[in-house]
């Protein structure tokens, strides 16, 4: 998929008004993920928190930043992603690339493998493995940017002066695309027809589940299901990471069952890291307390899933207030008044247990270990 089919597509799922959560592996994230993350950055011997920003320091994008400016004293995301970038390196590691990393490391060498290739390894990943860790972070980041594009229909004065929030929708596409181009010159740099054809329909993927997602994202629609919500979230937060582990694997000649189980692995990392972040503001707000969340979060869909959708309609109403808004401190007491927290929290386990699972066949390593802690944080809350 090429940069402009991506630009073209993703302004079809424009995002809502107001600063939205974006990244799967975001600072939001409890205390023990983030120091399995860190020990699993020394493993790999490789400092990933550089991935992104080596493409993001470059002169092009230095003139961006610099237009970024502009956008002080807006409220258009990409000024929020920019300073996430910038400020908050630490708290948001590029935890794609790292697991990439850290599953060819934990792989080991394949005993098909070309003694050539095996020449081509440092600490025990191929430099092609770790070209690939930085195309996936550079897709994962132009994805950002491009979800942070504004809806202009939902434009009010607080935001900001009309003429800036379109300047920085502009910024997004453009940025955005070139973050893209990056990564698909690298792509093809890689001389691997199947990784380029992995990861170009993860691409797809991703597209696709942030059109899905921003159409079931609103108040008035409230069809989507628990079948749904995972076909979604995969798309939009899981395909890419899964087959980002898979070519990792390709890369190094393993076979299919190599190849699948880092599928696998990276599928159920995924799906239960969005599910814990999900149930973030479900498990750790207090009574009384506000706390905002999107109505295609798990513990809503799973809720309004279990107690009917008259019943839903009905809690909505009675949590309105006298400006016909909601208040969602009573909301989310409505929503975890039922079992739909407590569903969220089984499936996350689940999927937490099957990534451990799936990694079971490959050596006792310290890199496995490392990424048997990055699954079991994901189960804790």
């Amino acid at each position: 998929m090429f940069p402009a089919t991506w630009s073209r597509l993703s302004r079809m799922a424009l995002s809502s008004r107001g600063r939205r959560t974006l990244s799967l592996f975001s600072s939001s994230a409890p205390s023990n993920w983030s120091k399995a993350v860190a020990d699993a950055e020394k493993i790999v011997g490789y400092p990933t928190s550089f991935m992104s920003l080596r493409c993001l320091l470059s002169d092009e994008l230095s003139n961006v930043a610099i237009q970024v400016k502009r956008l002080v004293g807006t409220q258009h995301p990409l000024l929020h992603t920019a300073r996430d970038f910038v400020f908050d390196s630490r708290n948001n590691l590029p935890t794609r690339g790292l697991i990439v990393l850290l599953l060819s490391k934990a792989a080991g060498p394949s005993h098909t493998a070309s003694d050539l290739l095996a020449q081509d390894t440092v600490s025990g990943i191929h430099t092609s493995q770790r070209n690939l860790a930085e195309i996936t972070e550079l897709i994962h980041t132009a994805f950002l940017v491009h979800r942070g594009i504004v809806d202009l229909k939902e434009w009010t004065v607080s935001d900001g002066p009309l003429k800036d929030m379109e300047f920085g929708n502009k910024i997004a596409v453009l940025s955005g695309d070139f973050l893209l181009a990056n990564a698909c010159t690298g792509l093809a740099q890689l001389n691997n027809t199947k990784v380029v054809e992995l990861i170009s329909s993860a691409i797809g993927d991703v597209v696709q589940g942030i059109y899905n997602e921003n159409t079931s994202n609103t108040e008035q629609e409230n069809s989507l299901d628990v079948k749904a919500w995972e076909e979604h979230t995969f798309l939009s937060h899981g395909a890419l990471l899964a087959k980002s582990c898979q070519a990792a694997m390709e890369l190094a000649q393993h076979d299919k069952e190599a190849q699948s189980m880092a599928y696998t692995f990276g599928k159920h990392l995924s799906m239960g890291h969005k599910l814990n972040s999900d149930l973030l503001p479900f498990v750790k707000s207090s009574a009384g307390e506000s706390a905002t969340f999107s109505f295609s979060a798990a513990p809503v869909v799973f809720h309004r899933q279990i107690v009917g959708q008259e019943r839903w309609s009905q809690q909505l109403q009675q949590v309105k207030t006298r400006r016909n808004e909601l208040d969602y401190s009573k909301l989310l007491a409505a929503v975890k008044s039922e079992k739909g927290v407590s569903t969220a929290m089984d499936l996350c386990c689940y999927h937490g247990n099957k990534a451990l699972e799936a990694i079971q066949a490959f050596p006792s390593s310290e890199a496995r270990s490392g990424l048997e802690n990055i699954a079991s944080a994901i189960t804790k809350f």
